[in-house]
């Protein structure tokens, strides 16, 4: 839901829950709901002429734009079914617009660099297969930066919300649950008040309209949040979270659009 002044912006952000490594494309049944709504969301928004990927699967000591014009795949995970490492996505990367957002990261002052060699990593690649099986949209990769300060992730953000003027799918590829111990590998669903209290602090936190200062001040001190610390143990999969709030600023807070099991947790998804 946004305000009338951001309904000019030709720009579309999402954060998702984007699942256990390859199992969406494996067909886990542990995935089902996340695997229908992945598939469904395309018709939900506007078919973008290019994608931006924030992973939580990539960290550097500072903000790296993925350059290379033809990625490989980077088969970032291990121990399952060899057809997990022939998983093919083909899609063109951009360099013009990497180098863009690198001239974007340098207006801001933040350091950030170009890196042509690595592959596309699953954050990307799972969701997007999902999405755009065809992989005919043009997708590059951000990384997060190794500290995982909250605040740094917000101006990283901020630094890229000129991008929204732009037909371009930003999508920040995390995990609003992610405690690996405490997955649920047998489909047995069962209710997890601690999940539950930290996912509704993180649905009300994200779409109720408040002032963007107040927003901002939850996130960055996101730990004192109830069970915070049981649900990301380790932030890397929550802080593409803080650079799409980033991006949509003062004008727009957020859409849930996925509120359902995962691997036996509740995880969320939202649209701004």
């Amino acid at each position: 839901m946004t305000t009338s002044k951001s309904n000019t912006l030709k720009g579309q952000i999402l954060y998702i829950s984007h699942g256990g490594g390859p199992l969406p494309i494996l067909g886990d049944p542990g995935h089902s709901e996340m695997i229908d709504f992945m598939k469904r969301l395309p018709t939900l928004i506007k078919k973008p002429d290019a994608i931006v990927v924030i992973s939580a699967h990539w960290e550097e000591n500072e903000v790296t734009v993925l350059g290379s014009s033809n990625p490989d795949l980077f088969y970032d995970y291990y121990g399952f079914p060899d057809e997990a490492y022939n998983i093919n996505y083909p899609a063109p990367g951009n360099s013009k617009l990497a180098s863009r957002i690198l001239n974007l990261f340098e207006k801001s002052e933040i350091k950030g660099c170009l890196n042509v060699e690595r592959g596309f990593d699953h954050g990307l690649y799972i969701p997007l297969m999902l999405m755009y099986p065809k992989a005919d949209i043009p997708s590059i990769q951000i990384s997060l930066v190794h500290s995982l300060n909250p605040f740094t992730h917000i101006e990283i953000g901020n630094a890229l919300r000129e991008l929204m003027n732009e037909n371009i799918l930003i999508i920040g590829s995390g995990f609003s649950f992610h405690n690996m111990k405490e997955f649920i590998w047998d489909r047995n669903n069962k209710e997890d008040l601690s999940n539950n209290s930290f996912q509704d602090w993180l649905i009300k936190t994200c779409t109720s309209p408040m002032p963007l200062s107040e927003r901002l001040k939850l996130l960055s001190h996101w730990e004192d949040a109830p069970s915070a610390r049981y649900c990301h143990p380790r932030e890397e999969h929550l802080l593409p979270l803080h650079v799409c709030t980033g991006i949509a600023g003062e004008n727009m807070y957020a859409t849930k659009i996925f509120d359902d099991n995962i691997l036996g947790k509740r995880s969320v998804a939202f649209q701004w």
